[in-house]
């Protein structure tokens, strides 16, 4: 091992020797420091210097440079400011590697925190293009540009029965509503829900948006501890005994962030408790239509009860901001209208037909298959490259559960903002913690603008960062 590390070592030596002595020809007015952080640019550039090679010690590369040590120590510090290289004491230098570029327009700070799906490619960008020039043709434009009954036209609503009941049995136009986004009947159901006072029953990771609204609407939420299938029953009913539970959230399909499915036993005895102790249940069904494999949800098993919502966003793109409720019978579902009248006025009409022509005319069922065949191969590809590690997935999402390894120590939040600086969309466990103990685990995201390539690459740093954590120390613990 020794032996080998001093090959590498001597082999770097010999070619930033022979690097320097080819740019002093051309480049004599550069500071001897700036010009030996050029080289190792250039090397990783070229690909003659790869990751993890180790750099001659400073003195060595002095002497063989005929430079003074201070100076070949501020060409290694030049070098690792521009993130190019390493090091530890005891252990040397060595390469970091080339950092993926970041397209500006792929991925902003904000997309590299969010989940978004796999975007079609340029034969399904043309029939969504097609679908709209059609949608525009044939409606009254000037109508859509009115107020309109809040929840959708009786037109919409047909269109959103038809959508809904690809996860559900028969739907009754009377409990359904269209809301701009799932997010925004989320607020208006905990508006609804818990005007009175109680909390809300969640699991112990949950979607950070729900986070964000109860806290913003000053609603506790009550953290239950889960196992492999999802929530604990007996602490659900712990809590419902305590008489201040307003609802139950639960995302029970391909959950955000644990990939979770929650099986239907499990869900049976959810519901169960629900039942007895009369708790209205959020279904939230974002990711319900990647499914193909059906498992009665809540709403089959206590309709009375449940408030069923699934949405365009994660099964055809997040800027379609149009989601449909199934509420728990048709009075309780115009005291839903009435609370989200309050607070959004309502959907929009330009959008809803938008929806409503892509779902008639095909293109939102190609688009769906089109994401659930691209995110079988993009977890495949995870499957393969992470496979050292524990990884939490299901072929037919795009987005993976990454636990850390233990024996490292990291902090999920520090890694996190490392490997979105690498171009990773990562999120810390913490961001969706409800009791205070974020497991060290990472939500990575496999969809957005990326393509199947730079996906590849992008899980190819993450194992390299979990490999080779010697590289990366700034962000241990």
């Amino acid at each position: 091992m020794g032996l080998a590390i001093a090959r590498g070592a001597t082999t770097m030596l010999t070619k930033l020797s022979s690097s320097w002595n080819t740019h002093l020809t051309h480049q004599t007015q550069r500071p001897a420091y700036l010009l030996i952080a050029d080289i190792i640019a250039d090397g990783i550039n070229s690909g003659e210097f790869q990751p993890r090679d180790r750099l001659p010690p400073l003195r060595d590369l002095a002497v063989s440079l005929s430079l003074n040590y201070t100076t070949v120590t501020r060409g290694y510090a030049e070098a690792k400011r521009r993130g190019l290289i390493d090091s530890r004491p005891g252990l040397g230098s060595f390469i970091r590697g080339k950092v993926p570029a970041v397209p500006l327009t792929g991925g902003s700070s904000y997309e590299m925190t969010m989940n978004s799906p796999i975007e079609p490619g340029e034969e399904l960008a043309q029939a969504i293009r097609d679908g709209a020039v059609n949608m525009f043709a044939q409606k009254d434009i000037i109508h859509l540009l009115r107020y309109q009954d809040f929840g959708g036209t009786a037109d919409d609503k047909v269109i959103a029965k038809v959508w809904l009941e690809k996860q559900l049995p028969p739907v009754s136009v009377e409990e359904v509503l269209i809301t701009p986004g799932i997010h925004s009947a989320l607020v208006g159901l905990l508006t609804l829900l818990c005007r009175r006072g109680g909390s809300v029953a969640v699991a112990s990771l949950i979607y950070p948006g729900l986070k964000a609204i109860a806290s913003q609407l000053n609603i506790p939420l009550q953290s239950l501890p889960c196992d492999e299938d999802g929530p604990l029953p007996r602490a659900f009913e712990h809590q419902c005994q305590t008489g201040n539970i307003g609802a139950f959230y639960v995302n029970p399909t391909l959950q955000n962030p644990t990939t979770l499915t929650i099986p239907l036993r499990r869900r049976e005895a959810l519901a169960d408790v629900a039942e007895r102790y009369s708790i209205p249940v959020i279904e939230d069904e974002a990711y319900a239509a990647l499914a193909t494999d059906h498992i009665a949800s809540f709403s089959e098993l206590i309709p009375q009860l449940t408030w069923y919502i699934t949405g365009m966003s994660k099964c055809f793109g997040p800027g379609l901001r149009t989601a449909f409720v199934k509420g728990p019978g048709r009075r309780n579902t115009e005291l839903l209208a009435g609370a989200l009248r309050a607070l959004n006025v309502m959907a929009s009409p330009i959008t809803n037909g938008l929806v409503a022509q892509w779902i008639q005319d095909g293109t939102a069922d190609r688009v769906l298959d089109s994401i659930r065949a691209e995110a079988g191969i993009r977890q495949k590809l995870a499957a393969e490259i992470l496979q050292p590690f524990t990884v939490r997935a299901s072929k037919q999402g795009f987005h993976l559960w990454l636990l850390l390894p233990r024996h490292h120590n990291w902090n999920p939040a520090e890694v996190a903002v490392k490997l979105r600086e690498l171009g990773v969309s990562a999120v810390s466990s913490a961001a969706f913690c409800t009791d205070n103990n974020p497991p060290d685990a990472l939500r990575i995201c496999l969809g957005g603008a990326w393509s199947r390539e730079l996906c590849a690459e992008n899980l190819q740093t993450i194992s390299h960062v979990l490999q080779y954590p010697e590289h990366y120390h700034s962000i241990l613990l």
